[in-house]
């Protein structure tokens, strides 16, 4: 009788184990396509979503007002998982939307943004001063971390721990920075309980320079970030990227050069001299071309909508990296046979249905 009771509480324990499965490290294909359904589900446009299944267990019980640039968030729960899912919305097809990505100078990792009279948001991304990000993405999670913030800290107070922070293309963007965000306040204390975060940004671009994926990559490391992209998609691409002398350590043979070129003997110091602000030159000037352009003009266009926002100052630096474990989706014959280059259509290889065309055909065991 007693070997048929633990019987019994074994094989219970083994029925409801998945139901009670705590979030784990490590890249899910089975996640992935979770996340794109959610994201498909509110869009409207069927030549954009059309074909991608929504995971019935998923229900979305917020849905964010546009705020910022036109920023949105989802929250979608798995009520029985006591799993959420903190969604970003990509660009909008409106100038304003757009702008969050031409508004692309470099600020300081750590610091403050006046978004409105009555809102400040103080952030740290990364406590190295080094680091660097996009001014209007993170101008963009400031105004989503408003509400959610208050949002997550309901669901914790409602037996929440497992929390996935996801978006595609400006709303991967996005998700780098609120994933960093979200670390620092869970760094210090804002949540007794652990919580565990994981990140599925799709098709994100370049969100910082390389000091802030070297600290985003050491906070996530272990299996808890990823971004999936289709190698045919330029998106994950861009920024324009600049480096410069400025944007090495500050130990290095190339910030010095100067002191080297000194000691050389007189025919030789000009040469070197003469090379060395050829190399340098062209560079630091494009840098404060993409800061003068991207930076005060697209800011003064900011302030068209957001009439209260103060500019901040921006950093010398142009040098965005990607940054975390990336999943690449690579094409295949079928691929481009469905989705061949058009160079008019410059989103065709960007669009949800392409990347759930390569994940299924990529992880079609797992997808099982």
């Amino acid at each position: 009788m007693q070997r048929f009771f633990w019987l019994a509480v074994l094989v219970i324990t083994f029925l409801t184990m998945d139901s009670f499965a705590q979030l784990s490290p490590g890249f899910s294909a089975k996640e992935y396509a979770d996340f794109l359904g959610i994201t498909a589900a509110p869009v409207q446009d069927t030549a954009f979503t059309n074909g991608i299944p929504k995971n019935p267990s998923l229900v979305k019980i917020y849905e964010s007002p546009i705020v910022g640039l036109e920023n949105k968030w989802y929250l979608w729960v798995d009520q029985e998982k006591k799993k959420a899912w903190l969604n970003i919305r990509g660009t909008a097809n409106t100038p304003t939307s757009w702008l969050a990505n031409f508004y692309a100078a470099m600020i300081p990792a750590k610091g403050t943004l006046q978004i409105r009279d009555d809102y400040r948001f103080d952030y740290t991304l990364s406590p190295d001063p080094k680091a660097a990000v996009h001014v209007g993405w993170t101008l963009a999670t400031g105004a989503l971390a408003e509400t959610l913030i208050p949002k997550m800290d309901s669901l914790y107070g409602s037996g929440y721990r497992d929390f996935i922070i996801s978006g595609h293309s400006q709303g991967g963007a996005i998700a780098y920075l609120m994933t960093a965000y979200i670390n620092y306040l869970k760094s210090q204390g804002r949540w007794t309980d652990p919580i565990r975060i994981k990140t599925y940004c799709s098709a994100a671009p370049k969100p910082g320079n390389l000091f802030f994926a070297y600290h985003y990559e050491f906070l996530t490391q272990g299996g808890w970030a990823f971004n999936v992209v289709n190698a045919a998609d330029w998106v994950p691409e861009v920024p324009f990227s600049i480096q410069t002398i400025q944007d090495f350590n500050s130990t290095n043979p190339f910030t010095d050069a100067s002191e080297f070129i000194k000691k050389q003997k007189f025919p030789q110091r000009l040469i070197f001299k003469k090379v060395y602000n050829r190399l340098n030159k062209p560079t630091r000037n494009a840098q404060r071309n993409f800061e003068k352009y991207l930076g005060f003009y697209a800011g003064k266009q900011v302030k068209k909508t957001l009439p209260s926002y103060q500019s901040p100052i921006y950093s010398p630096s142009n040098h965005f990296t990607r940054a975390g474990n990336f999943i690449v989706l690579q094409p295949n014959i079928e691929y481009w046979k469905r989705y061949p280059e058009e160079k008019e259509k410059v989103f065709k290889h960007h669009g949800l249905r392409p990347y759930y065309f390569l994940l299924k055909a990529q992880f079609e065991e797992d997808l099982k």
